[in-house]
Parts: C-alpha cells; sequence; structure tokens
C-alpha cells in the first residue's frame, strides 16, 4: 500500500450533504466537522442564464439557507479546480458567511494560459493572488477538529487538486462514477497520460474510502449518483479499473476527447473561475462585460 494511503483516517467521517445543480449536472457539497459546528464547501455554483447575460444565486442560496439554519461556520471555500462548465459561486458565499477561497497552486499555468486566450492585459494578475490560499502537493488545513489534505492530481487540468477529509475524498473532475469512467484530457494543459497516473494515486487509498464526485450525467437513464468507493472504482471504472495499463487508458482516452464537444458554459466559466469567480469589473456604464475570442478553443 502506498504512503498516500495513510492520509485517509477512516474514523472520522465527516458528514456530507450534496447539492445536484441540474442544468450542470454540478455536485456541490456541504463538509461538516462531525465534532464541531466548521464545515467547507466544495465547488459552489453560480447560476448564469447565458443567453440573457443574467446571474442569480439560486444554487449558492440553498448552500448559505442550509448553513444557517444548521448553525455551522463556514472555514473553507474549496475549488478542486478551475471549471470549464459552470461559474463558482464561491465569492457570493464567503460575502455572506465568510471563510477562505483556496485552490491548487498551479492556477497560476492556467492564469498564464487563459489570460493570453482571453486577452486579459497586464491588469491581470497571474499569481493565484486572487484567491486566499494557494495548495501545494501534501498541504494540511483544519476544518474544526478534522484535518484535511489537498493532493495535486492533474491531468483534466494542471491545477486539479483532490481533497481528502477524514474517509471523504472529493475528486473534482478526475473521475466520474464507475459508469462514466474519467475526466478529458484535451483542455489546454491537460493531457491523458498525467491523468492516468492522478487516478492510479487515488485509487491506491484504502479500499473503503468514500469518494465523492464533481459531476454526474446519468449514463444509460440512470439516476443521478456522486458517491462510490476506492473498491468499487477500482473493480468497475470503464476507463481505469484494475488491469487497464497507461497505455490502454491513453488511446480510450484521447480517441473519446476528440468526439467530445466543448462545454456550453466554457468561455464565461473559464473567464471568471481563474479569478476566483469574481465577475468583470464593470464599465463606466456600470455594465460588465464577457469576451468571446474566435476560433480559439
Amino acid at each position: 500500500m502506498s504512503d498516500t494511503s495513510r492520509i485517509v483516517d477512516l474514523s472520522v467521517k465527516p458528514e456530507v450533504t450534496p447539492f445536484f445543480d441540474a442544468l450542470t449536472n454540478t455536485v456541490s457539497y456541504v463538509v461538516k466537522d462531525p465534532t464541531s459546528n466548521a464545515c467547507a464547501v466544495i465547488d459552489a455554483v453560480m447560476d448564469i442564464d447565458y443567453a440573457a447575460g443574467r446571474i442569480t444565486y439560486k444554487s449558492a442560496d440553498k448552500i448559505i439557507a442550509f448553513i444557517e439554519q444548521h448553525g455551522l461556520e463556514l472555514r473553507w471555500l474549496i475549488e478542486t479546480h478551475v471549471h470549464a462548465d459552470h461559474l463558482s459561486g464561491a465569492p457570493y458565499i464567503q460575502g455572506k458567511l465568510g471563510g477562505k477561497i483556496g485552490i491548487g497552486e498551479r492556477i497560476d499555468v492556467v492564469q498564464q494560459t487563459f489570460g493570453k486566450v482571453f486577452n486579459e492585459g497586464t491588469e491581470f494578475r497571474r499569481d493565484g493572488s486572487q484567491f486566499d490560499r494557494l495548495f501545494k502537493d501534501g498541504d494540511i488545513y483544519q476544518i474544526g477538529t478534522i484535518k484535511a489534505t489537498a493532493l495535486h492530481t492533474p491531468g483534466h487540468t494542471p491545477a486539479c487538486m483532490t481533497h481528502v477529509i477524514g474517509d471523504a475524498v472529493f475528486v473534482g473532475d478526475t473521475l466520474f462514477m464507475p459508469d462514466g469512467g474519467t475526466a478529458r484530457a484535451d483542455f489546454p494543459g491537460g493531457d491523458a497520460r498525467t491523468l492516468y497516473r492522478s487516478i492510479r494515486r487515488i485509487l491506491s487509498l484504502p479500499a473503503e474510502t468514500r469518494l465523492f464526485m464533481c459531476h454526474d450525467y446519468g449514463p444509460n437513464g440512470r439516476d443521478i449518483r456522486w458517491e462510490t468507493t476506492v473498491a468499487e472504482q477500482r473493480a468497475h471504472n470503464i476507463h481505469a479499473r484494475d488491469g487497464i495499463t497507461e497505455d490502454e487508458f491513453v488511446a480510450t482516452r484521447q480517441a473519446r476527447d476528440r468526439t467530445l464537444d466543448m462545454p456550453r458554459l466554457i468561455i464565461p466559466s473559464l473567464q471568471v473561475n481563474m479569478k476566483a469567480g469574481q465577475l468583470p469589473a464593470p464599465d463606466a456604464s456600470g455594465t460588465r462585460f464577457l469576451k468571446v475570442p474566435l476560433n480559439i478553443l
């Protein structure tokens, strides 16, 4: 068993409450320390009507209401990576409840790449300083009495982090449910071979470790699910189960990626999420604008 397996504490079982956003198939989580009122929010969603250019906060307000109703204290707002399929609700929730926004330290690579794509100019800081905490591989932080550990698991994006909180592990987009397979690896900075190695790192955790997905699409019409285990993934993941070699995975993943369209919300999501969820500054008239680069992505 690898040393990564010792990061999980199977005796500590945080209370995990999911919030499913059907428009983006995203699962956000409130993760509560069972022995205190401290909690963290993982991958919060901000709503956008893209055609109307209208931002709303229905999804984030549900999380805020839950935290307030249960008398919880928000310590962390965790982004597992810079999402390309939904806008982050973290700064909105932070404005209401406090807490620190954290992401992987390789956010600077993402900012360098997409700062150019969106012609952000020299005023856009590409050092991750928009976030309160930049996690390095193996960094430890506290949610009340629970020790949480951030693991660098790149491949989908360079900045992807998996967060281990007691016996619960939040994998972002790196893994889907076993019948959904794995994340795409064709975004700028993504790499299928790197993704495979990150997945094997996650699957070296104890078999009974709970794994929580960021997305589910209900393959073959089944009900939406978001929780599985290391054992279930190792036995049944259609892309990365035990016995599938790295070369086989890379071939399958690259072939699959060539068939995929870009996510519907990739243009607004990247612009907003690489800035810790902050919307563009308003112009002199008070109107905010997002850019649509042509023939780039």
